[in-house]
């Protein structure tokens, strides 16, 4: 009898737990976030982390949350290794994710498989697996405002308008030895030939990312015309310092978007003057939404940051960025379902009806933060523009034009590489976005 009692008492309890957890799931809008805090990438971890979980802080302090539900935003430490980022999606899938954020592409290589199973959209913004644009082929996945491709494309058009062009000159091409820093070579490969200039790699591993002596005595020999880096972390200050070691001009030195942020420059200080990067969100504090972001979060305790003034730095401003986008894609899933308390499969939905136009910006109180964000069945990259920015010695100032990619170009080359993606994967879910 007591042991019948006893099962009676825990199933009573796990009902109770369960009905206590689907109210509770009911009740908020769950966002999961892959941070990385520590390792060897810690450095640009944290700033993205903070300017993420704070638009959200501030969005629940202000607005009450979003539809009236407040954001649950929950941590879990990756320290950017792909196995970790698994885990940490594995142990928080079920609590009712709306998406995930990797912030890594080995990371989201590995979750891409896992989103049409479990229903739950993966948005890595900006980077990741660049076909993952073609939405016909990847409906669960969203990789705006721009893939990898399109910003290389973008960067070979910003030199091509440089000094009578790229054709006959020499492009050194520096990475990370990992899937991130590889993604863009086959673009760039492709554009060499069509465009007629020469490409040098030069791979950098992970335990070589602060010790590149040996790669930059390979950059003075080989003596490219430019340098395009697909750098993270420590590896970037390393380069510049190293570049500027060699006396190679830095004004014909171009990061990525990943490669070109205070925490990259801060390190290298006065000696980086002239290096230039591409962005996708204006640096700075002087919007509406980070004035807030300052009052309702910083100002009141509420925030991880160390330092405020930490808010309006590059990456700070991505994280926040990514955070604007997916707040707009569950105000979108809202008012397209209904619903408010939306369900991952909702959430693909708004994900997909993406619009966040010059006027929607100027609303959020970012006017003229980022380019505009617009999505379709088809096109789950937006393919958008970027810009140029360039160290002063001790801060950043824009020296471009926003820059299209070239999209007559790249579309072909993503359509190809879907297609190749999905060829050995039998069963694999597409939409007709006819």
């Amino acid at each position: 009898m007591f042991k019948k009692i006893a099962t009676g008492a825990v199933i009573a309890a796990t009902a109770l737990t369960m009905q206590t957890a689907s109210v509770s799931a009911q009740e908020t809008l769950f966002v999961p976030s892959l941070s990385y805090r520590t390792g060897p990438f810690a450095g640009n971890g944290i700033p993205i982390a903070n300017g993420f979980a704070d638009y959200f802080t501030m969005i629940n302090e202000r607005d009450g949350g979003i539809g009236g539900l407040k954001v649950v935003v929950e941590e879990c430490e990756t320290g950017y290794n792909a196995q970790k980022g698994v885990e940490c999606y594995e142990a928080t899938k079920g609590k009712g994710a709306l998406v995930y954020n990797p912030y890594s592409t080995g990371i989201t290589l590995q979750l891409i498989p896992k989103t049409p199973v479990d229903k739950i959209p993966v948005l890595s913004m900006g980077y990741g697996l660049s076909a993952a644009a073609i939405g016909e082929k990847f409906p669960w996945v969203f990789n705006y405002p721009a893939t990898y491709w399109d910003q290389m494309s973008s960067i070979i058009k910003y030199i091509d308008g440089q000094e009578g062009g790229i054709k006959g000159k020499k492009v050194g091409f520096i990475y990370l030895d990992v899937g991130y820093g590889k993604e863009p070579i086959p673009l760039l490969d492709q554009l060499a030939e069509e465009m007629g200039f020469e490409v040098v790699k030069f791979p950098v591993g992970v335990k070589e990312m602060q010790n590149q002596s040996s790669h930059w005595l390979n950059v003075r020999k080989e003596k490219p015309d430019w340098m395009i880096m697909w750098g993270f972390g420590a590896m970037n200050a390393t380069a510049i310092k190293e570049a500027a070691k060699i006396r190679y001009p830095l004004d014909h030195f171009i990061g990525n978007w990943w490669a070109g942020a205070h925490a990259d420059l801060e390190p290298v200080g006065e000696a980086g003057k002239g290096y230039i990067s591409a962005n996708m969100a204006k640096a700075g504090t002087d919007m509406p939404a980070v004035q807030d972001i300052l009052k309702y979060v910083v100002d009141a305790g509420k925030s991880q940051v160390s330092d405020r003034s930490e808010v309006g730095k590059v990456l700070y401003n991505r994280g926040m960025l990514n955070a604007v986008v997916v707040a707009e894609a569950i105000r979108i899933a809202q008012e397209m379902t209904g619903k408010t308390a939306i369900t991952g499969e909702d959430m693909r939905i708004g994900l997909e009806n993406m619009d966040l136009s010059d006027e929607r910006l100027k609303e959020l109180g970012l006017e003229g933060f980022t380019v505009p964000i617009k999505a379709t069945c088809e096109n789950h990259g937006s393919g958008g523009p970027i810009f140029m920015h360039q160290w002063n010695g001790s801060d950043f100032e824009r020296i471009s034009d926003l820059i299209p990619p070239m999209t007559d170009r790249v579309r072909a080359m993503l359509e190809e590489a879907a297609d190749k993606y999905i060829a050995d994967k039998p069963g694999w879910q597409t939409q007709d976005c006819g």
